[in-house]
């Protein structure tokens, strides 16, 4: 059997700025942590690199990239999901309630926001492009926490608002996509090199 498998690395630290959000950099700290994702990934081998359209996405996979001598192909479709307009900063607990509810309830959004069914409609089409073009290699998908848990909630339910919760940044989870694109195994790469 032919299988696929999507490397999705969640961006390091990057400080939040309100009206920033697709133009915001890493920290000094999530700058180190890029250093690590490549150190990990370097001797995989990687057919494409694609990431979020997002700074913080695109420089947390650009070390990987360079080393790799691969251009990083960006997808607007695989930007962050907004829980509320990006004007907009909630309060943490508020951000965080809406959030679980989102998975509770696919269709739930804040006003101005998307809904994780609209975001997996946007996403998942790219995501099975992607499988349909790099069939049997390995794709590195530079992405963010919201998004990364979407896309693997719509390959299995189980992945919802506490994974999210549980993920770092960054984070590398290995996907493994069989034939019939279903989802076949997870590994969490990043969790043992903190």
């Amino acid at each position: 059997m032919l299988t696929t498998v999507l490397y999705m690395v969640r961006h390091a630290e990057s400080p939040f700025k309100l009206g920033e959000e697709r133009v915001r950099g890493l920290s000094p700290e999530g700058q180190i942590a890029t250093r690590k994702v490549t150190a990990l990934l370097k001797d995989t081998d990687i057919a494409a690199i694609v990431s979020s359209p997002y700074t913080r996405a695109i420089q947390t996979v650009q070390g990987l990239a360079t080393y790799k001598e691969l251009t990083i192909k960006e997808y607007e479709t695989l930007k962050e999901r907004p829980i509320k307009g990006l004007e907009y900063r909630l309060p943490e607990q508020e951000l965080l309630m809406a959030i679980e509810q989102s998975f509770n309830n696919k269709a739930y959004c804040l006003e101005g926001g998307e809904s994780t069914l609209q975001a997996q409609r946007r996403a998942i089409p790219t995501i099975l492009q992607l499988i349909k073009e790099n069939k049997g290699k390995n794709i590195m998908i530079g992405t963010h926490g919201n998004i990364m848990t979407i896309i693997m909630n719509y390959f299995y339910e189980g992945y919802g608002y506490d994974f999210w919760k549980s993920t770092s940044k960054p984070d590398i989870y290995r996907l493994t996509i069989d034939d019939s694109n279903s989802l076949t195994e997870v590994e969490r790469i990043w969790s043992d090199h903190e």
